[in-house]
């Protein structure tokens, strides 16, 4: 059973009908520290962090790692999807010891409401499939987070529970391997 730390990285780029994942280069730290200093991407994320104080911390080259995926949009990064292991220590697991693998996903705000996030997250999800195709992919997201519910919804992830984190409600769900959701049934 491959886990995300085992997988080929990076992977070549994935097109899709109108965008590009890839791994991130140093092109993409301007449109990062616009993501990461927005307060309306970063409203149901825990709030937007000061620009001036990324630019000290960000590195040149951001996103270095496995399952960091830059979403380019004729030529610009416009966001990007993640996947990265859930914290043993909090609410929602699929496993009893945690690590699962956890999407992630944000948008700058004018590539909003064009279907982006989810086509996007859709090819990046069937490049974690073909990598790590016994692994469960989780998802967690605030309730008042209405956009990011369609999204999840589309995707075809399965609410497992909701709980509460930060001081909010959350819906937390799982995309399952076919072998899983059989065992689930």
């Amino acid at each position: 059973m491959a886990h995300l730390d085992e997988v080929t990285w990076p992977p070549a780029p994935i097109a899709t009908d109108r965008l590009i994942l890839r791994a991130a280069e140093s092109r993409d730290r301007e449109a990062l520290l616009d993501l990461f200093s927005d307060p309306r991407v970063n409203e149901f994320v825990g709030g937007a962090e000061p620009r001036e104080h990324l630019d000290e911390l960000m590195p040149a080259i951001p996103g270095q790692r496995v399952g960091f995926f830059a979403v380019e949009l004729d030529g610009d990064t416009i966001g990007l999807v993640t996947f990265d292991p859930r914290d043993a220590e909090r609410q929602g697991h699929v496993r009893s010891k945690g690590g699962e693998a956890e999407l992630g996903y944000l948008f700058l705000p004018e590539a909003w409401g064009h279907g982006y996030a989810t086509e996007a997250c859709a090819a990046a999800m069937a490049w974690f499939r073909a990598a790590a195709p016994q692994e469960p992919l989780v998802v967690s997201t605030q309730l008042a987070n209405e956009a990011s519910l369609r999204v999840i919804e589309k995707l075809g992830f399965v609410e497992l529970e909701r709980n509460e984190e930060w001081g909010a409600a959350q819906w937390f769900g799982a995309w399952l391997p076919p072998a899983a959701e059989q065992r689930a049934s």
